[in-house]
């Protein structure tokens, strides 16, 4: 019930804010779970996918830091999040989304890179798919960077992929790189779907940040 009053709150927001937000190949959305992966831009990015894979209801990753203050770990709580340590992630980064899959009918928003600065593609997004017997679905979202320019009313598209079917059995190192290989090429083409001429540039002070305190691989 919450998710779903925060989600109506949250298009709001975004239509207030921003009132430019454009949702794209939806019809590509399979009608079960799935983990939906997509290159992390921005820090509200996790919230333009939730609205956009409507009305799916989602869960995600949050750094565990934000579970500290008592009032936003119930919003995260009931929002459908979970924390996670990225400095040392635990067995349950795993675990905890493949149940979400299976105990509830959720499907699970993961950024494979891990960090708004980094194109390295991890195998969590992966195996959770594995696990949890459902396709991956490679989303991209193209809009400001900043969160003033959203007031800007510059234009914000979420487009969707088609989804990526994951083997079952043991995954090899080489046929994990190359689903992981699949996912960077749909980033890449939904990217050039949505504008031939766009460009990632990321905060060049927060990437500066990230990469002092060692988040950077």
């Amino acid at each position: 019930m919450f998710y779903r009053f925060i989600r109506v709150v949250a298009r709001f927001l975004i239509f207030i804010i921003n009132g430019n937000t454009h949702y794209e190949n939806k019809a590509a959305l399979p009608k079960g779970p799935y983990v939906l992966v997509g290159p992390h831009r921005t820090w509200w990015d996790p919230i333009f996918f939730a609205v956009a894979g409507s009305p799916r209801r989602y869960g995600f990753m949050a750094k565990e830091e934000l579970f500290h203050n008592p009032i936003l770990r119930w919003i995260l709580v009931h929002a459908n999040a979970f924390g996670v340590n990225r400095a040392n992630p635990g067995p349950s980064v795993i675990k905890t989304p493949v149940k979400m899959i299976k105990n509830q009918d959720l499907s699970i928003i993961v950024f494979p890179s891990g960090t708004r600065y980094s194109n390295q593609l991890k195998g969590g997004a992966i195996l959770i798919a594995k696990l949890a017997r459902v396709p991956l679905v490679p989303a991209v979202y193209q809009g400001p960077v900043r969160f003033s320019q959203l007031f800007l009313r510059k234009r914000v598209t979420v487009r969707f992929g088609e989804p990526i079917a994951v083997p079952g059995g043991r995954l090899t190192e080489d046929q994990t790189q190359a689903i992981g290989d699949q996912m960077q090429a749909a980033f890449d083409a939904i990217d050039h779907a949505i504008d031939p001429n766009f460009t990632y540039v990321p905060d060049q002070k927060k990437y500066e940040l990230e990469k002092k305190a060692g988040k950077l691989k």
